[in-house]
Parts: C-alpha cells; structure tokens; sequence
C-alpha cells in the first residue's frame, strides 16, 4: 500500500496528512532508527517526532536510508513551550536533524504560559508562510486555548495533537475539533484504553482481528488520526494492519459508548 492508497485528512494549504501515523516517543538510538525504518517498510508514510524525543536525527537517517521520496512521506514534529523566543533556531535544528529542508507539520508541544501562547503561535505561522513547515497547530491544548490563538490571529491550528482512545471519547470535544476545522490527532490510544473489554473483544473476533486493531479502525473511521508506537517488528506490522475491514455503524457507537463508561 503507498501512500495514495491510504487514508488521509485535508489540511490547510492543501496539504495530505495520513490518518495513520507512526509515533516514535521513546524510541531513540539504534532501537530508534530500526523501528523508523521497518515502520516505513511495512508501509506507513507519516511520522511523528519531537525535539524533545531526542530522535529527529534517527529518524531522518532512516527516512533517507529507506529509499523513498521525500515527499512521499509525512514528517511530524514538535517545539517544546520552554523555547518562546527560540522558536526559528529550534525549528532549524530540527530540520537538519531530520536531514530535510521542511517538515509537513510543526506542533507546539503543549501550551507554554499564557502569555507565551500567542507570541509562539505567531512564530509557528511565520514559519508555515516562510515554508519551513507545510502546516503548522498545537498538541495537549483545551478548546479555549485553541479559541485564544484563533481570535488572536484568526489563524486555525491545522491539527491538535491530544490523549486519546475510546475510553476518553468526548462527543463535544470532537465536535469542537471539527466546528473550527482542527483536525484530531490522538495519541496514547492503547495506554488510555482496556483492550480487554468485552465490547472491543467481542467486535474484534467478528472481524477476526485484535482489540488493537479494532482501536486504530475506530479512529480511521472517525478520521481522526492515531499515531500508534512500538519498536517490536510484529507490532508495527499488526498496527498497520487495518486496512481490510471498517466498522459498522453500529459498532462505532458502541465504541463511542466506551467514553461514557
């Protein structure tokens, strides 16, 4: 499967970002790069890093030891709040750890103070119009924090990157993503969920796949972009492994349900 045969969201500027996604948080080193690599073998072509994961660098060796285009695949990664004034020569280091003259999107990786906000937001869209990076958004920032760049810049974050999963399923806050045209991206799906229970369990063997894989299905189907980790070759295969069956429109909400529990 490339990467025009899976699922994607628009974004501003006309930009494809691939619903499924390889997180890599905690994989650095040699275990890093391995994992980077055999996630772009198996066939993802979105990847989300950040400065302080400590990996752009294996990440970008394995994006340019894997053979593939540049542009076919999709780099994701972060600013940590602490770098207000700092943002440009954070963004440039990142861009040559990863070894690429853009990335496709640039997140702030959770709200710095109040104050801070606003100025480091106006810094990430300075950026996104210099086209150091294809779009720009936010990570682990409620409604209202979104609403304050929004009124400030009348500039939407393209994405926000959050904690998500069944178990945390909020109908309004998905609704608020999509009101203001913010793509969700969940991250932590399988720490958040119980992959034991019986309504996952039960949806899986009908469609003799895992509760995991039920999981990143339910998020598909939803386009809400999940990001899955693992560093293990069979994992990454498994989690990419989701293409060949979607849910029931019954079975979305029973899943849904989950986050009422």
């Amino acid at each position: 499967m490339d990467n025009t045969d899976q699922p994607t969201v628009l974004l501003p500027g006309d930009v494809r970002m691939p619903l499924l996604g390889f997180g890599t948080w905690k994989a650095t080193g040699q275990a890093g790069y391995d994992a980077v690599l055999a996630a772009l073998d198996t066939g993802y072509r979105h990847l989300d890093t950040a400065t302080l994961y400590g990996n752009e660098r294996e990440v970008g060796r394995a994006v340019q030891e894997s053979g593939m285009r540049r542009e076919d695949i999709f780099i994701t990664t972060k600013v940590p709040p602490d770098r207000v004034g700092r943002e440009r020569e954070t963004l440039e280091a990142s861009l040559e750890a990863l070894g690429v003259d853009q990335v496709d999107l640039w997140l702030i990786h959770w709200p710095p103070s109040a104050t801070d906000s606003i100025p480091m937001w106006r810094e990430l869209l300075a950026a996104r119009d210099e086209n150091l990076a294809r779009a720009v958004g936010v990570s682990n920032y409620s409604t209202a924090e979104m609403d304050e760049l929004i009124q400030s810049t009348e500039e939407n974050p393209a994405v926000n990157q959050i904690r998500w999963g069944p178990m945390l399923y909020d109908r309004q806050r998905h609704a608020e993503h999509r009101d203001r045209g913010v793509v969700l991206e969940g991250y932590s799906a399988f720490k958040t969920t119980d992959l034991s229970n019986p309504v996952l369990t039960g949806i899986a063997g009908a469609h003799s796949v895992s509760p995991a894989q039920v999981v990143l299905r339910w998020h598909i189907d939803h386009e809400i972009v999940v990001i899955p980790k693992s560093v293990t070759p069979e994992r990454i295969s498994a989690n990419f492994d989701v293409f060949h069956f979607s849910l029931t429109a019954e079975e979305m909400r029973e899943i849904d349900a989950l986050g009422n529990a």
